[in-house]
């Protein structure tokens, strides 16, 4: 029995935290409007999209990885500490983990902001590497959300 594991990185950002945090918390409409390469379209299944409790369901863009959709649960958010946690409930990604669960944290940084990624996950089998793909995809996420407000 594969034992629960955890991956964190953090990423500078020019953006200022309130407006990085904004960002975030409208992903369901900015990423597939700003990053149409990455995502189809992100659906509020459930809630506001924002609120604990609410579900969306996220769909990649075709060829993005073998990962096509996730519908994912948000348990927690902290306006205040700029906080939040979602954990994946269905979708591709649970194929590969039988639980996976993320944290973002976004504190000021001089004039910029240092977003804190992490998750934690439960491999469905041993062969199944860490997800540093999906870690890597988060990465670029905010990378490129910093580059589309920077312009905005």
């Amino acid at each position: 029995m594969a034992a629960a594991q955890k991956l964190e990185v953090d990423v500078e950002v020019k953006s200022d935290a309130e407006k990085f945090w904004n960002g975030i918390r409208n992903s369901s409409t900015l990423f597939p409007k700003a990053f149409p390469d990455q995502y189809e379209s992100i659906q509020v299944l459930e809630g506001d999209g924002k609120s604990v409790g609410s579900i969306r369901l996220i769909k990649y863009a075709p060829g993005w990885s073998t990962i096509a959709t996730t519908k994912e649960k948000i348990e927690f958010v902290d306006e205040e500490k700029k906080s939040l946690s979602y954990t994946s409930i269905d979708g591709d990604l649970l194929k590969y983990y039988k639980n996976f669960k993320a944290h973002l944290v976004i504190t000021p940084k001089g004039d910029g902001s240092l977003v804190k990624w992490s998750c934690e996950f439960e491999k469905a089998s041993e062969e199944i590497p860490n997800p540093h793909l999906i870690r890597d995809f988060a990465v670029k996420n905010f990378k490129d959300l910093d580059a589309y407000l920077l312009k905005a």
